[in-house]
Order: C-alpha cells, then structure tokens, then sequence
C-alpha cells in the first residue's frame, strides 16, 4: 500500500490483514450491483480501475454509470468546481468521513438526490437523457 494513498484515504497497511482479496469481493460486488445503475463521483476513475480487473475475475464491469461530477457541470456549467466538497456546499451536504467508503457513498448520494429536480428543470428526466447530457461536458474527456 503506497504510503501517499494512506495519506488520502486513511488505511493503514495492518488494516488489510485478514481482509478479503479483490479476487473474492469483486464478484461480489458484481452481483451485487447486477442490472444497476452505477452512481459515483469522477466515476472514470473507480470504474478504471474495475475493468483493470476485467481479465483476471473474468467479469465484465459495463454497467450503466451516472457520474455526479459530469451532471454537476450539466446542472452548473459556470462553476470553477466539481470537486464532491465543493458540490456538497453548494447543496448544503455535510460531508462525514470523507475518502471512506461508507462517508462518499453517502454524500455522493445526497448530492445525486439534490441534482434530479435541478436536472429535470433543464429537461433530462431519464437515464439516457442524463448520460447524454454527462457526455457533452468538457469533464466526459477525462481518461485514466
């Protein structure tokens, strides 16, 4: 475990020990989340690193992903931020245990419920309407 991610996310080397390898959680979370909609945040970068996983599990991660950053600049084209703080404020989340698991899944999802009315206001109301939308964005050219 690189020490500059632990300076992110908290995780100590010693916390892994005893814990499930990807090898057993990953096809767990793919049933999991079988015929779902992924909602996350810079989703580009999380679902790299699924589908780097891809040949080794054998699992195809293709699901359909709603990225809370690229409808942030559908919703807020003029703002300088899409950083998942800088959204929260904007909506009023508290963020609690940021870079946790449990902590970004959490916001991300206040924040998502807080875009659907703003994005129905600029007429996308569906699934397909809103990943249209999410791929005009300067941020949809985001590669990792």
């Amino acid at each position: 475990l690189p020490a500059e991610s632990t300076k992110i996310h908290g995780i100590e080397p010693e916390m892994l020990i005893g814990q499930p390898v990807i090898g057993k959680v990953l096809p767990a979370f793919h049933a999991f989340s079988a015929d779902t909609v992924l909602v996350a945040h810079n989703a580009a970068f999380d679902m790299r690193f699924l589908q780097l996983k891809e040949e080794s599990t054998g699992l195809k991660f293709d699901h359909a992903v709603l990225d809370t950053l690229l409808l942030s600049a559908v919703i807020h084209p003029n703002q300088d931020s899409h950083r998942l703080e800088a959204i929260a404020e904007r909506f009023g989340v508290t963020i609690i245990g940021r870079h946790t698991a449990m902590g970004d899944a959490i916001v991300t999802a206040e924040v998502f419920l807080k875009m659907l009315p703003l994005l129905a206001e600029k007429g996308v109301r569906t699934l397909g309407q809103a990943r249209e939308a999410a791929e005009k964005t300067y941020y949809a050219r985001l590669k990792y």
